[in-house]
């Protein structure tokens, strides 16, 4: 019997008995578009948690802190210093490594404007390695990159980085504390609705960096111009400093430190720095570098990788739940297609035996038999799928009806709305294609005992059978 011929024949005897192959391609249905949703649900809950953790912060970063005495397992004291930095870039797919420096530890201000009119805090100096902010994803409005020879203690100018809200920071020292026009606040509005500038033009004003201690006759100070070479490109995940911070080279930034010291007479110095930020090359490679770094001492870490895996742990278990209950469906199904099949054996044992006796392969008869339980899993998955597109795009524009849904609960966290409030279903190609080959092979599977039981039936049997 040709292949063609056993696939004519299945088609007619699924259509002949039209009432039993639609109640029994009901379950699959049903099965197939509950296993489609709920994994559905699942892909957009963890492309919603991976959408709000970039927003906080680079996932793929990672940041180690230098805060307390640590010991490395010869038991002596572990510094989070240059050479700690050049060991982590060492450790592979990391992609850069920079300390993380603010100016805490000295006194002084920022002035710009006539006799150093405005002023701004100097704890608004951010020290980092230049060679570092490209390969971390930063990027510039205008300008360039600082160089990477650092100043010498001689030196009049410092090269700085500055963010395009950095001229918001100053405040006019000829006015008040209490006065509403010593400040100037980014999107404030004149009387007339006109949008006021900040003091400082940080494409024309020079800006100048002093550092003093003391007061009165044993005051001491020492001032460099900031030359600006470039403004960064405002990005509120990688930091508010890309925005209105100052960012000095590391090496420039330590240069002050030690300058201050000196006029402070201070001998103590931090050999750790604060914090460090290391680039991972991929998400996918994050918990790996975090685990080379733990092993090289330095345990004191954090990631957003971290969130973003106990939420994807969370989804995961509701996804199994839900997933469970969706597969018992298909279970159900694939007992409908057993008791189908089999009763189609008892109402077609006459034909089966004279197939037999006209010389068909008993392979032949099981075949046909497999046909038409995988065609009823091929047509309940294909119509489950299509059921499931149209679900998930009801669910995706609740929004524009008015209403909104809330799947925390379901999917273990996260608010979902529908339309602009978020994705609340996304159903792929592959999770298409998955669910109709894995209905499909519910549906063969299913077949297999009944074709076997008709290939055993007795010829002779079947033909004497009514």
């Amino acid at each position: 019997m040709k292949i063609s011929d056993e696939i004519s024949l299945s088609a007619r005897n699924l259509l002949r008995r039209k009432g039993r192959t639609a109640l029994t391609l009901v379950g699959v249905v049903i099965g197939t578009c509950m296993v489609v949703l709920m994994i559905s649900l699942g892909i957009a809950q963890t492309k919603t948690n991976e959408e709000m953790l970039q927003s906080w912060g680079d996932l793929t970063q990672v940041q180690i802190y230098g805060y307390g005495t640590m010991m490395g397992s010869d038991g002596k004291p572990l510094y989070l210093d240059d050479a700690a930095i050049a060991n982590i870039k060492q450790i592979p797919h990391v992609a850069a490594a920079t300390p993380y420096a603010q100016a805490y530890n000295l006194e002084g201000e920022i002035t710009a404007g006539r006799n150093g009119r405005y002023t701004s805090d100097i704890y608004n100096l951010i020290g980092i390695d230049p060679t570092a902010l490209e390969p971390m994803g930063f990027a510039l409005q205008n300008g360039s990159w600082p160089t990477n020879t650092p100043a010498s203690e001689k030196a009049t100018k410092l090269q700085v980085l500055v963010g395009s809200s950095t001229g918001y920071n100053f405040q006019d020292s000829r006015k008040s504390y209490n006065s509403p026009k010593r400040y100037r606040y980014e999107g404030q509005t004149d009387a007339n609705g006109k949008e006021l500038p900040p003091f400082v033009d940080i494409d024309k004003d020079k800006m100048t960096l002093t550092i003093k201690t003391g007061e009165g006759s044993t005051e001491k100070s020492r001032s460099w111009e900031l030359e600006i070479v470039g403004v960064l490109e405002p990005d509120g995940a990688k930091g508010y400093w890309t925005q209105s911070g100052i960012v000095l080279r590391i090496q420039d930034m330590k240069m002050l430190q030690k300058i201050y010291n000196d006029m402070t007479k201070t001998k103590e110095e931090s050999k750790s720095y604060d914090q460090v930020y290391v680039k991972v090359d991929d998400l996918s490679n994050v918990t790996d570098v975090e685990t080379a770094i733990h092993d090289l001492g330095f345990t004191n870490t954090y990631s957003m990788n971290q969130q973003r895996e106990e939420m994807q742990k969370q989804v995961m278990n509701s996804q199994m739940i839900f997933g469970g209950i969706a597969a018992v469906s298909l279970l159900v199904a694939a007992i409908n297609i057993i008791n189908t099949m089999t009763m189609a054996i008892y109402e077609r044992t006459r034909e089966i035996g004279v197939m037999k006796v006209l010389g068909c392969e008993l392979g032949n008869i099981r075949t046909m038999f497999l046909l038409e339980s995988s065609t009823i899993g091929f047509i309940g998955g294909l119509i489950g799928v299509g059921i499931s597109l149209i679900a998930s795009f009801v669910l995706n524009n609740l929004s524009t009806l008015g209403q909104g849904l809330d799947l925390s609960g379901l999917m273990g966290g996260g608010y979902y709305m529908g339309g602009g409030g978020g994705t609340i279903s996304i159903i792929p190609p592959w999770l298409m294609l998955a669910a109709l080959v894995f209905a499909t092979l519910v549906g063969l599977v299913a077949g297999i005992l009944p074709a076997n039981k008709a290939v055993k039936i007795s010829a002779l049997e079947a033909i004497r059978h009514e």
